[in-house]
């Protein structure tokens, strides 16, 4: 096998398992919003308290301030997440609303 085609296989196969990664963080981030969120922010805003992600004046507009964000509902809320939580959280907000 040719140098150039192991490597562009091993990208391949990387990209595949990283994409996988990212898909079950994200379906992870949308269990968990789902068991700690939605119901505060449907207090808040009505509906099912998705408004709150994308009312022309949202809060939140970067990356590093939905983080933060997320921190803060997690502590308000006292969840004790690990940092994968809300890390996974935050994939599933900027990929279903945000898009940073």
């Amino acid at each position: 096998m040719k140098p150039t085609l192991t490597l562009t296989a091993v990208i391949a196969i990387l990209a595949l398992l990283f994409g996988a990664t990212a898909q079950a963080d994200v379906k992870r981030g949308q269990q968990l919003h789902a068991a700690n969120c939605v119901s505060c922010h449907t207090s808040m805003v009505g509906g099912n308290g998705t408004a709150l992600y994308t009312r022309p004046n949202r809060m939140v507009g970067s990356r590093d301030q939905l983080i933060a964000q997320v921190r803060r509902c997690e502590s308000t809320l006292g969840l004790r997440w690990f940092d994968e939580d809300v890390m996974a959280v935050v994939e599933y907000l900027n990929s279903n609303f945000y898009r940073f």
